[in-house]
């Protein structure tokens, strides 16, 4: 009965570790590609409404004054000029203030992230330790196959078992 118990758990252990290198390979390109959207979402940032209304208002008063050059409507066309400018500090304002509350929130999620990356990376040692994730010819590793296989059963038909 011992005989038969021991041979499932090497089923299991043969069938977990085929599977390690697949799924600590999608999760490492999984945590890549977040880390790459959050780092675009920081460049990036994000218009609001209110840009866009402030930025059209400009465009506006900047294409009225322009119409405006005659010498008679010259004093209309400097308050218009005035007035866009005054608009274009109230929207540098704004952009300000947005993207010090939009630096604020991506530096929360990056430290969660990154705090559930490690984490992950920790499970991911502990559950997959001493099993096999693949294996290379020896020749290919030759000063360093008994490093990379350090605990993790040596060499096997001159193939070196690299563990997790």
């Amino acid at each position: 009965m011992g005989d038969i118990a021991e041979a499932e758990d090497v089923l299991q252990g043969n069938r977990r570790g085929s599977l390690a290198p697949t799924l600590i390979f999608a999760i490492v390109i999984a945590f890549q590609f977040l880390s790459r959207w959050l780092e675009h979402l920081k460049k990036k940032g994000s218009k609001s409404a209110t840009e866009i209304q402030l930025r059209e208002e400009i465009k506006k008063l900047m294409k009225e004054a322009s119409i405006l050059s005659q010498p008679a409507t010259f004093a209309q066309a400097a308050k218009l000029r005035r007035m866009a400018v005054a608009k274009e500090k109230e929207l540098m304002k704004y952009q300000e203030s947005h993207k010090n509350e939009q630096k604020v929130s991506c530096e929360l999620y990056s430290k969660v992230f990154f705090f559930v990356k490690m984490l992950t990376y920790l499970v991911l040692v502990c559950w997959f330790w001493r099993v096999p994730v693949a294996t290379i010819s020896e020749q290919l590793v030759q000063p360093f196959g008994k490093v990379l296989s350090w605990k993790g059963g040596g060499i096997l038909n001159d193939n070196v078992m690299v563990i997790s």
